[in-house]
Parts: structure tokens; sequence; C-alpha cells
């Protein structure tokens, strides 16, 4: 009897097309496990990640096959880059590449799972002082894997002063598209006239994950302290300034907290932040590809406690 011709993975063209195929798992389960199997991996505790943008399955306790639609090359490109370019570097486990190839035009990577909880399920309830440890541990992360030679990573796109050009001359119509309240907006164009002096655009570049966040990193408690016990998701990796990579944690985690800004600057090498840095660090925040304050910012009440950018600056990053 002849074998039919396999399911195949489909032409997806646009963000809704695929979500709407990722989110029926019966559709392309098959598939992957079919790709699994091809390279001798055992199939029989799938698990289906439903977050993230991808087609993501654990397989096993050790193991975890993603498949990025070919309208997402870049972060594969990014992704696989990045794990072949850091291993070995850094004290902090990051996957490692088990397999890689395509299937239909859809490149994959089959990368070994890392132990630890969930960042985003065990930091809402932190004490205070291990939350202030682990800002420092992912200020010394962030320092430590832009201590790591570029290699292939020197060539990826976009390029950082073309990208922040480009960010900085869509930056006012996103903001008012994203309603950003009025008088932040009025601020803009005094800041961004700054960003283009205390940004530095052909300084030499460093390995920028773009988002060092609780849903991207893996906690464990040994002893009562709370640690960062791994990193993952390195399909938004751009090569760029430093201090691109502080503004995750300082918006999702620091919360404004002088202790816990401390704690991420000291980490990654910086003294008390001056007037200069905070400014650059609120252009930046401005100017990052998932920029949206009214979502990003955790600081309870943060839009009637500052009056504009200079007092906003100085509400997130006090001291």
């Amino acid at each position: 009897m002849t074998k039919g011709p396999s399911q195949q993975l489909p032409h997806v063209t646009d963000a809704a097309s695929l979500r709407a195929f990722r989110s029926a798992p019966s559709q392309w389960l098959p598939i992957a496990f079919d790709i699994a199997r091809s390279h001798g991996l055992d199939v029989s505790a799938p698990h289906v990640f439903a977050t993230g943008t991808n087609l993501v399955v654990g397989l096993g306790e050790t193991l975890i096959l993603k498949i990025f639609p070919p309208l997402l090359r870049a972060q594969f490109i990014s992704e696989r880059g990045s794990l072949t370019q850091l291993v070995g570097h850094l004290d902090l486990p990051i996957p490692e590449i088990v397999a890689e190839g395509a299937r239909d035009g859809w490149p994959y990577l089959v990368i070994t799972r890392l132990a630890g909880t969930l960042g985003s399920e065990v930091w809402p309830s932190l004490p205070e002082d291990q939350k202030e440890r682990v800002l420092r541990q992912i200020g010394e992360t962030i320092a430590s894997v832009q201590r790591v030679p570029l290699g292939e990573l020197a060539h990826i796109e976009p390029r950082w002063g073309a990208f922040m050009r480009q960010q900085m001359q869509g930056c006012k119509e996103r903001h008012t598209r994203l309603g950003l309240a009025p008088k932040f907006l009025a601020g803009l164009d005094d800041l961004l006239r700054d960003a283009a002096r205390l940004i530095p655009m052909d300084a030499p570049p460093v390995i920028l994950i773009g988002e060092y966040i609780p849903e991207n990193f893996l906690l464990a408690c040994d002893d009562g302290e709370w640690s960062l016990k791994g990193l993952f998701d390195f399909g938004d990796v751009l090569a760029g300034w430093r201090d691109y990579d502080l503004l995750g944690p300082s918006a999702f985690m620091a919360a404004g907290r002088p202790g816990r800004v401390r704690s991420l600057l000291e980490g990654f090498g910086y003294p008390r932040p001056d007037f200069a840095l905070k400014r650059r660090l609120m252009a930046l925040m401005l100017l990052h590809r998932a920029s949206d304050l009214n979502s990003h910012i955790c600081i309870e009440g943060w839009q009637e406690r500052a009056a504009d950018l200079v007092e906003l600056q100085e509400l997130i990053w006090p001291g």
C-alpha cells in the first residue's frame, strides 16, 4: 500500500493567520511529532506551550521543539545565532541546540529544556529583599552576556544605527496611537533631540537580548533564597548599545523602588544614576521595539504622579 503525502505546514502570510493556526495544535502537532521522530526523539509525553508566537512543544522533561513560521525567520536566525554564540560563555544555564532543520519552509530547533520555575509565576510573591537579590543577578547576567564576543551576531539585522533612526522617526506616531497622555507626548520632541546626542549610534555593539522579563527566565529556591537559574527565548536579539537591556527589568520589575533600581544598576556595573543616564534610559524606553508605556510601566499611579517625561524618569529610576 502506497503511503499518502504527509501533512504540510501552511503558507502563513500574517500574524492573525499564524495565531489562528498556532491556537489549534491538532493542525500542527502531527507534523511536530514527525519532525521529532525524524531525529529519533521520543514523543510519548508532549506538552504544548500555549503562549508565545512560534509553535512550541515540550518533548518529555528534557527537550523542546520550536518551529518558526517563515514570516518570523528573523527570530530563528536570532535564536540559533545567540545560542550558538553564548554556549560555554555564561555561568547561567541557557538552552543547548540538539537538532535543527526545516519543514515546508518553516525552520525549527530542538533545544534542551531548563530546570526551574518560570519567573512570572514566582516574581509577584517574592519578598522585597529577594526581588532586590534577583534584580542584582539580572544586572550581573546582562553584563555577562554583553562581555561575550558578537561573532556572527555582528551581522544580525537590523543594525543598531539604522534601527534607532527608524524608531526615532516613528516614535511620536507610535505613542500617539498607543494613547500616551498629552502631557508626556509634549516632551517627546525635546527627548528625541537629547536622544540623538545621548544614545551612541556607532559605539562598539554588544549582544542585546531585548527582553529580560519574568516570562523569559527561570528561578529556583535554595534554603529560602531565590536565584536566577536559567535564561531562554533569544528570538529578539540585537547588537547595539548596552543600556537597552536595562529597560525590561526597569519597567516590569524594578517598579520605581529605590532598592530594586539600585540592585539592578549595581549588578550591571553602574553607580548611582545621574541625570544623563536617566534621560538616556527614558529615551530608550520610548524607542524600544515593543514600547508601550501604558502597558509596561509597573508603578501604581505613575500617570498621575509624573507631570512630564522628566518627572517620569525620576519616578522610574529614583536615586
